[in-house]
This record gives C-alpha cells, structure tokens and sequence, in this order.
C-alpha cells in the first residue's frame, strides 16, 4: 500500500489511502470467526420501487470528490465497483441493475445484499486488470482506495475522464490527505449521499440514514458498554494494531457507551506495545475480522501467551468479533455497533 494508510494491509489487500485517517500499515492482519449476532440490517437497500431500474431524469448533476468535481449527465448504467466498501455502497443503495461489475472483497457480503451481489459480474477477485475492466464498458468506476486509480489498475482519473468514464473514491480515500474528512457519522453519510446523489437516488440514501440514525439513538440509550474498558485489536500479535480515538473503533464504542483503552492516540488507529495492552488491562476485546486472516488465530494466541493469557478479559473469554468492513467508516459501521453493542451486552466489568 502507498503511503497514507490508516488500516492493516496484507498482500491481498488493495494498495492506498483508505477510510480512516492514520499511519501507514503494512502486512498487517485482522480476524475472522463472528460471535455475536447482528441486531438487525442497518443498512440494507430500500425495496425497489417500480422505477428502481430506471436511470432516472437526465439533468446532469455534480459531486465534488477529493478535489475533484464529478459529473454525470445522466445517472450511471453500467457502474464498477472497485472495493468492498464501494460494493456495499452501491447494494445498500439498490444500484445492483446497474452494475456491470465488482471486484476485491474483505470479507463476506452481508445477507441483506448477498442475492444482489451474486447478480453482478465479479471481475477479479482482487483488482481486475485493466483489459478487463475496460471490456465491461463502464460508465462509472467507484473505489474506496486511491489505489485503484493507478495505471496497474484502471488509469488516473484524468485519463478515464478523457475516455467517458467518470470515476468516484470515498472522501476516506481522498489521495491528498488534506481533502480526508474527519471521521464522524456525517462523512461516512456524506458518501452515501454523494452516490445516491449521482444515480438519482436520494430517497435511498436518505432511508438508509434515518435508519441508522435511529440504530444509534438505541445504542446511546442502552449504553451496552457503559464502565466497560475495551480494546480494539486490529491486527498483528508482534506489535498490535489497535482502534485509536479518531477512527470507525472510535465511533462505534463513543455509539454504545464504552471506553476504548486508546482513545488518547492520534488517527484511527495505531501500533502499541503488549506492555501497554496489559497496563490497560481491558475487561473486553473487540476483534476485527477479514478475509485476510482469521479471528482464531488472534484470539488463539491472547489464550496461549503466558503473559496475555492472564488478562481478565482473555480469562473471560470477553471476546466480540467484528467484520473488517464493519469497522471502518462506511454503510456498515452501524452493523459493527450493533455487534459490539449485542456483544457488550453480555459483559459486566467484574464478570
């Protein structure tokens, strides 16, 4: 991954600035295995209207994007996605008929979206070269990462433009960091609205908001983690990465009341010490999940380390296993709170 990478990278994951601000990180790892059930789809797609296949009115619109002002004369028919997160974007949206094409995923699609995904052509299972994406004819290209929109994969922005495709990345992925947005609920609405916006959708988007908006009222007012010190273990058991203050970790344990035992680092999330982990001695750890690697193996070495082995929470077993994708500021964040909000709920600082 270039430089600019909030989040743990293995070989399989794309290169570039992605979602949350933060450090560079590369050939890191998060967890697999879910253990605690979601509380329902909080962002799943509306159900279609008689006119969900339409391209809808052909006034152009404009988004500014990273920089860079995005127009489409006429809502997108034939739209790539290039990421997970971008993916999911379009599903929760109901985009799925007008998908020519998906590639790179994290981890698993959700249920809510699984028979839309499996309706669209994958074109790759990590980046598609560019002979290939090119051979979907693409009216739009959407990517979470900076990287996607290099020559090894589909070309500068500038160059699709000067072929007719216009091209969005997340406000996460913004490749000039000074045009990242801070990490908050709004921003990663602000995506959502921002696409809805460029397929005539806005109805959409403004449902899968009001949604969770509601979601988050609920968990702010069971505080499932409240007096609960927890820590998010992202990856890596040489030198953890862990959930700082300024990241989707962050968001999601402000939404249900807990204390992230790092919320005093900068970035999303940073790199510490065991030494640390255990001065902080948190009565839960939230561990993330993806494909590219297993929640197991982590939560098998905490139990297998002398010196972790004997952390409360590890003795407890005060695991809460989170998907990668429901970590980082997306449609899915609020699926993540509702994880760790379940999850919580069954733990007690003295249990």
């Amino acid at each position: 991954m270039p430089s600019g990478l909030p989040y743990p990278a293995r070989s399989i994951r794309p290169t570039g600035s992605t979602r949350p601000s933060g450090p560079l990180r590369v050939g890191r790892a998060v967890a697999v295995l879910l253990s605690v059930g979601v509380l329902g789809a909080c962002a799943g797609a509306p159900a279609p209207s008689a006119s969900a296949g339409a391209t809808g009115s052909a006034a152009p619109v404009s988004v500014d994007n990273c920089g860079t002002t995005v127009t489409v004369s006429a809502p997108p028919a034939r739209l790539v996605t290039l990421n997970q997160g971008a993916t999911e974007v379009a599903l929760a949206l109901g985009l799925q008929s007008r998908m020519a094409g998906t590639a790179y995923l994290d981890d698993a699609v959700p249920d809510q979206w699984k028979a839309a995904y499996d309706s669209v052509p994958v074109l790759s299972e990590k980046y598609p070269t560019k002979e290939k994406l090119l051979a979907a004819r693409p009216d739009f290209l959407y990517a979470s990462y900076a990287s996607a929109y290099t020559d090894k994969v589909a070309g500068t922005r500038e160059e699709l433009r000067g072929q007719g495709i216009a091209s969005y990345v997340s406000p996460f992925g913004c490749s000039d960091k000074s045009q990242v947005p801070p990490t908050t609920w709004q921003a990663a609405w602000g995506e959502l609205n921002d696409v809805a916006k460029v397929f005539g959708v806005p109805e959409r988007a403004a449902e899968v908001q009001h949604r969770q908006e509601e979601q988050l009222a609920q968990f702010k007012a069971t505080a499932a983690g409240k007096d609960l010190k927890v820590l998010w273990f992202d990856s890596d058991t040489k030198t953890p990465f862990v959930g700082a203050g300024h990241g989707g970790p962050q968001l999601v344990l402000d939404a249900v009341g807990a204390r992230n035992v790092f919320a005093d680092l900068p970035g999303g999330w940073q790199t510490v010490s065991w030494e640390k982990v255990v001065a902080a001695d948190p009565d839960a750890i939230v561990v993330a999940d993806a494909g590219w690697d297993t929640a197991q193996s982590k939560i098998d070495y905490l139990e297998n380390d002398p010196v972790l082995s004997k952390l409360g929470a590890v003795q407890r077993k005060a695991f809460v296993v989170v998907p990668f994708s429901e970590s980082t500021p997306g449609v899915r964040l609020a699926d993540g709170a509702a994880k760790v909000s379940a999850g919580l709920g069954r733990l007690h600082p003295a249990s």
